[in-house]
């Protein structure tokens, strides 16, 4: 018995090391590039942490393409070192993250490892009693952009809920936020709640996805104020400020820093006729519609691995392109309102989706009523400054300085 757990520590030691020397922070790179070495490792590299809680458990993993430790996914070391994983949880996207936004993805098996998969997206949301019976412990491990909208946010509230009503301890591994630097945007009002916002946080909320945990577990916002009984495993080496690129692409429309860094902006004209480049290689880097006046500058959507229907396909939108700008550390406005004001059809230019996604049924109101930025993000700040009081109490991490 002894030599079982003197060879098992052994194994851990190596994957440790090997993570710490191999681990990128590189979107923009392809993956087949060489890997160069990084400080910050995520949650999922302190396998000494977790591997004890999961002794002897029967394992469900909440995981996608991004739950990796350095090249190799969570699940395959998992495997390789006798834990007991008997099923996963997939999000959006998938658990390989391939299926487009908004596709519905149905249970189905693993080809690799056999491993059942339950979808948590379209109908089938929140793991039932029937997914959990079986189930001693569930290990989250998800890579979040810090946008509310990201609907893996969503999927964790729903793992959580879930756990909490069944009795089933949840662990997050940590991962750092792209987007931690900044706080913005209009908070969630309750009207507006949905799959693509269902807390009171902003559109920007500069946490980690397991401070975000601890947030909603303090906060109550789970149904009838259950608990989950959750631990989060912290990041190595990481302070609040500072820069992470990720490497691997957390889904199939992100495919870049640049696009990471303009969604929570970009992500607001998903609820307009404006077309954020799905359908192309340049997602989320520009905008713009057949309807806009030229720019010199345009693109044609097709059918591609992202998007099955990408909004004007087979159409040349004359767009902007903003893959080379720097990005801006705020929700930046200017780009929403001059697409609106050169519609020439403004009343149809906000659906009802555009409430959701802003949270908040004010900024459409206020952009067809030529407030000025300065004036709608000064409505913004009693809202953002009793969430920053909130956010207070749960962060993990603190700053250099």
């Amino acid at each position: 018995m002894q030599s079982k757990n003197t060879y098992l520590s052994f194994i851990i030691l190596i994957l440790v090391v090997f993570s710490c020397r191999s681990v990128s922070n590189d979107v923009s790179k392809p993956l087949k590039e060489e890997m160069t070495p990084a400080k910050i490792l995520p949650g999922a590299y302190q396998l000494s942490e977790y591997l004890p809680l999961l002794k002897g458990k029967r394992l469900a993993v909440v995981g996608n393409q991004t739950s990796v430790i350095n090249k190799t996914h969570l699940i395959d070391t998992l495997l390789s070192l006798q834990v007991n994983v008997i099923k996963v949880f997939a999000p959006e996207h998938g658990f390989r993250g391939q299926a487009s936004a908004g596709e519905l993805v149905d249970n189905a098996v693993d080809i690799k490892t056999g491993l059942p998969i339950i979808s948590l997206y379209g109908k089938h949301k929140k793991p039932t009693i029937e997914d959990l019976g079986s189930v001693d412990i569930l290990l989250f491990d998800i890579q979040d952009v810090g946008a509310r909208f990201y609907t893996y946010l969503s999927t964790l509230h729903y793992i959580m809920e879930a756990a909490a009503e069944h009795n089933v301890p949840v662990i997050v591994l940590d991962r750092p936020n792209p987007n931690n630097d900044y706080i913005d945007g209009p908070v969630m009002q309750n009207e507006n709640k949905s799959f693509v916002g269902m807390h009171p946080v902003p559109i920007v909320y500069a946490m980690t996805i397991g401070e975000y945990a601890e947030m909603i577990n303090g906060e109550h916002w789970l149904r009838n104020a259950v608990q989950a009984d959750l631990k989060v495993i912290k990041i190595k080496n990481y302070h609040r400020e500072d820069a992470y690129k990720l490497p691997v692409k957390p889904s199939p429309n992100l495919p870049n820093y640049q696009s990471i860094r303009l969604y929570p902006s970009l992500c607001l004209f998903e609820g307009t006729p404006i077309s954020c480049g799905r359908g192309t290689d340049m997602q989320f880097q520009v905008y713009g519609a057949p309807f806009l006046p030229p720019t010199g500058f345009g693109f044609t959507p097709k059918v591609n691995a992202g998007s099955k229907w990408p909004k004007f396909k087979a159409k040349t939108c004359h767009a902007y392109d903003l893959r080379e700008i720097t990005p801006p550390t705020e929700i930046y406005l200017d780009w929403l309102i001059d697409a609106y004001q050169k519609s020439p059809d403004k009343a149809h230019f906000f659906s009802d989706f555009f409430d959701r996604l802003s949270g908040d049924t004010q900024l459409k109101k206020q952009i067809i009523s030529g407030k000025s930025i300065q004036e709608i993000k000064a409505s913004w700040q009693p809202n953002l400054t009793k969430f920053k009081k909130i956010r207070s109490k749960y962060l993990i991490y603190s700053s250099k300085k």
